[in-house]
């Protein structure tokens, strides 16, 4: 009897915990994350990016809170997280050109110019860092005290680029009006 019960308590146990853990493509992403600046973030979407049969990455957006509304994840203030998880090699050149159209297709014309120093930042930081290699984990932050931090592979690359108008438009590129894959968009909102 003794064993029954100790049975019935495990599994009531068990069934009380979350997830530890999401998947998409053979990659698993856990449920929170936890900010630079300490801030617990919740998993609140992922997708898979295509091109035309390649599967290229996986991307998972973490924020402080979960939310559907695109317009409210660009507001949401706090710390935010786009994590990326290379499923192919991608070069440099033609990872910067593809994150350079869907700004371009999500961002006014006049709110590119006063971010083109930023993304010439950008650019240069990734060039730097070469090919985007299968297996490459890329993070994305927003730390309100101090930028838009690039890490690779749990290392910190260059310096935190300025400005939360940067960090929008680079999440436009998922979650503005044409985004880069539209079942991406859904997956990062929480959608199937």
């Amino acid at each position: 009897m003794r064993f029954v019960r100790l049975i019935c308590v495990m599994l009531l146990l068990i069934a009380g915990h979350p997830a530890a853990a999401a998947e998409l493509a053979g990659i698993v992403v856990p449920e929170s994350a936890t900010a630079a600046d300490g801030t617990r973030l919740a998993l609140n979407g992922m997708g898979l990016r295509k091109r035309a049969f390649f599967r290229v990455y996986v991307i998972a957006l973490y924020l402080p809170k979960k939310t559907r509304d695109p317009g409210e994840v660009l507001g949401l203030a706090g710390a935010k997280r786009v994590s990326i998880r290379m499923l192919r090699d991608v070069g440099a050149n033609q990872f910067i050109e593809a994150l350079n159209d869907g700004m371009r297709d999500n961002n006014s014309a006049e709110d590119l110019r006063a971010l083109e120093p930023r993304i010439a930042e950008f650019g240069a930081l990734v060039r730097g860092v070469g090919e985007a290699r299968e297996g490459m984990h890329i993070e994305l932050d927003w730390q309100p005290a101090g930028g838009t931090l690039v890490t690779i592979d749990g290392k910190s690359r260059g310096q935190p680029i300025a400005g939360e108008d940067f960090y929008r438009a680079l999440l436009r590129i998922w979650l503005g009006e044409k985004p880069a894959q539209t079942d991406i968009r859904q997956g990062l909102l929480g959608g199937a």
